[in-house]
């Protein structure tokens, strides 16, 4: 389970790496069996066994009868070892937390959203976008070598998989003819934008429509690189702004003479400087520090042009 108060339900594949998700408004017993049963739906192959957490909501009877029923094998973790459950935790990551963010998302609002997103980003990542699996380890004294498989989305390993049947492949054949990956990113995309303005409470609740025109996404894919990370459900937090020294202040003795020089010969560059000061101070200063000192002349004639401009109310100018 994900999410604060609408929650996702996740079914992963651990051969395969197909990953199904549905949205629920609650985290409730019944509704995360019927969650599982539309999920067992959508799998293209046979479940046989579900292993889950050891939550209320999948450790019940509902939950054992529907499995009796299909004839599942049902089986739990161990308490306390979330190790047990990696292969789907890290789908929680990359497929679900990368995609819907942090942001606390709101019972029906925020579960109708999630299904739409779910919608668009279940057949993406599992027809166009590869992923690796572990092929092998191996531990050299205190040194462990890994080796990957080449990289493959979950519907190619189904459809080179022998023990998949021909008439399912058919199927995912079929799918896979029908489904256009920008399209689908660009729905994404437009439903990332309106969960990140529920998040914030900045956005109604109506859903967006969708747009059939993607001139307005494939412009915007020309200069994405530009602009960096651009989920919409990406917020990095602000660094707080740092006041205190972490290294012993090498020029602080010397910066009463840097001044005067400064004072009286102003369009002397930092580099003058520094080679005026190893001059007189052999020894004392190494070439790596004149960086420090170009920072520290750098903050002096800011604060110089500033008082020159608006006067004492424009800033001080720096001392040690």
């Amino acid at each position: 389970m994900a999410g604060s108060v609408a929650h996702t339900l996740v079914l992963t594949d651990i051969a395969s790496g197909w990953t199904e998700c549905v949205a629920l408004a609650v985290r409730e017993g019944s509704l995360v069996v019927d969650g599982v049963d539309r999920l067992y739906d959508a799998m293209p192959f046979p479940l046989l066994g579900i292993d889950t957490d050891n939550g209320g909501e999948f450790i019940n009877e509902a939950m054992v009868e529907f499995c009796a029923k299909r004839g599942i094998e049902f089986t739990r973790s161990r308490p306390y070892r979330k190790n047990d459950q990696a292969w789907v935790e890290q789908k929680n990551g990359s497929v679900v937390r990368r995609l819907v963010g942090y942001g606390r998302l709101e019972g029906i609002a925020g579960a109708a959203a999630l299904a739409r997103l779910y919608s668009a980003s279940r057949p993406f990542v599992n027809f166009f976008q590869p992923s690796f699996k572990l092929l092998d380890k191996r531990r050299v004294g205190s040194r462990i070598s890994k080796r990957y498989r080449t990289p493959e989305t979950p519907c190619s390993r189904l459809l080179s998989s022998d023990s998949i049947e021909e008439a399912t492949k058919q199927r995912l054949r079929a799918v896979l003819l029908t489904l256009d990956p920008l399209r689908l990113l660009d729905e994404i995309r437009t439903v990332q934008k309106h969960l990140a303005g529920l998040a914030d409470e900045q956005m109604s609740y109506a859903l967006p429509h969708r747009d059939a025109d993607l001139d307005r996404f494939l412009r915007s894919l020309a200069t994405a690189w530009e602009e960096g990370e651009v989920r919409p459900t990406h917020r990095t937090e602000p660094k707080p702004k740092r006041y205190w020294r972490t290294h012993k202040d090498s020029f602080e003795a010397v910066w009463p003479q840097v001044l005067l020089w400064l004072e009286s010969e102003p369009d002397r560059t930092a580099k003058e400087l520094f080679e005026r000061l190893q001059a007189e101070h052999p020894g004392e200063f190494q070439d790596g520090q004149l960086r420090t000192l170009q920072r520290r002349v750098k903050v002096w004639r800011r604060a110089a042009a500033q008082r020159l401009v608006f006067g004492d109310h424009g800033g001080e100018v720096f001392h040690a």
